[in-house]
């Protein structure tokens, strides 16, 4: 969330802002004029109160000395009566004001490149060669089948359609990919955390999922509860509601959990195979930076995410996120693509965002300079470290052999007990 101060003091720039994300500056406006509605209500209210108040002093004093104050008394009816109405109105004002608030998006930094969408977004670096092949390649999801890793008919039998069963070695490849990612990151300084898969509606607010994206989300029927898109949630509301000292700066976490999306409005996108489904788990790095550090952690996040695939050995590339394919509380993202042969492109495989302030905002995330300083906001950073399907999915495609077997990463090998193949027992 913004700062309405921000709005008030440099209104042009936020409208500016917002419109190279597609929002009509004309919002800003109408929350300004709440705002302001809001302002002379609370004032208007306050008075009347206080006026109340002293009133009401008035009348025992008049009552102590036996004194006749009926006139007094009906005029306070109506000033409670004032009270009421305008405290009603109060109630819709601010709760319309906070709505339009909570779903304008984060300012995006000065870096982040125009486009309409990811189309635009711009390449910066590229590693590796995608692999020429000698023999017709297969692309993941045959390799799951021919080699008994999977099975999405059984699990569409189970859950529905975008489910999948990882059996035998695909499920110690799976594994496999999870510590591997897990032990990298710990070597790297975050914090293994495990977390809750299922949170309250107040943790999806505060990392921006709420209001604005419920219809992506799978919520607990008749609970305001919802299970997580992915452990950012859970990692950044880690110290929702507290105030951290400046020793314990910057906080890094990283964990392993399922994440499930509805993948509403991808209808007949990527409908087979790894790359999009309801339920896949995925391994999170996030930081709590001071603002003036939170830049610098970005790049560093970026070429953590990066490593992943540097020490598999799989060709990727590094995109920035145009304004047209930024997340809602991204100030700027960069993407981490892996590159599919089946696609004969580069799929997203990462995701790494500054939020600065929005989320600390939103879940009152603050810090201490010094026992005498004033609490400020922490900036949050979020980032894929990695997606554990897409990554089995790249390994799969460009580790395969004509014979029909998948050689094993070396820096996997001892995760999988020393096997170095992948093949149909």
């Amino acid at each position: 969330m913004l700062d309405i101060k921000l709005l008030r003091k440099d209104t042009d720039t936020v409208k500016n802002k917002v419109k190279l994300r597609g929002m009509d500056p004309a919002e800003i406006d109408e929350i300004l004029q709440l705002d302001e509605e809001r302002r002379s209500l609370i004032k208007e209210t306050e008075e009347l109160k206080s006026r109340r108040n002293k009133v009401s002093e008035e009348i025992a004093q008049k009552k102590r000395n036996k004194e006749n104050a009926d006139d007094v008394i009906a005029e306070m009816r109506q000033v409670g009566d004032d009270i009421k109405k305008i405290d009603d109105r109060l109630n819709t004002v601010e709760a319309d004001f906070h709505d339009k608030m909570s779903r304008i998006p984060n300012l995006i930094h000065d870096d982040v490149p125009e486009g309409k969408d990811d189309s635009e977004n711009v390449e910066i670096r590229r590693t590796g060669q995608p692999r020429e092949f000698d023999f017709k390649a297969k692309a993941h999801w045959d390799i799951l089948e021919d080699l008994q890793l999977a099975d999405f008919n059984r699990a569409a039998k189970v859950s529905g359609a975008r489910f999948v069963y990882h059996t035998g070695d695909g499920a110690r490849l799976e594994r496999a990919l999870m510590n591997f990612m897990l032990d990298v990151h710990n070597q790297n300084g975050y914090r293994e955390m495990m977390t809750p898969q299922i949170v309250r509606a107040d943790a999806m607010y505060a990392t921006g999922q709420l209001p604005k994206f419920g219809e992506d989300l799978f919520k607990i029927e008749d609970e305001e509860m919802y299970t997580i898109p992915t452990s950012e949630v859970t990692l950044t509301n880690f110290h929702k509601d507290e105030t951290l000292q400046d020793e314990n700066l910057p906080v890094k976490f990283t964990a392993q959990t399922a994440c499930f999306r509805s993948e509403a409005g991808s209808a007949g996108r990527d409908t087979r195979g790894l790359i999009r489904l309801h339920q896949f788990n995925k391994v999170e790095m996030v930081r709590l930076e001071r603002p003036e550090d939170s830049w610098d952690a970005l790049e560093e996040m970026t070429e953590h995410a990066e490593n992943i695939l540097n020490l598999l050995q799989i060709p990727h590339r590094t995109v920035i996120l145009c304004t047209g394919d930024i997340g809602f509380g991204s100030s700027k993202t960069y993407d981490v693509e892996v590159w599919l042969p089946s696609y004969n492109d580069y799929k997203e495989i990462s995701s790494v965002s500054n939020m600065t302030d929005f989320q600390a905002r939103r879940g009152n995330i603050k810090f201490k300079r010094d026992k005498d300083s004033k609490p400020e906001l922490l900036h949050t950073l979020n980032g894929s470290g990695l997606a554990v399907g897409r990554t089995m999915a790249a390994l799969l495609e460009n580790y395969q052999n004509e014979d029909g077997t998948i050689t094993i990463p070396e820096v996997l090998r001892p995760y999988m007990g020393g096997q170095e193949k992948l093949e149909r027992l």
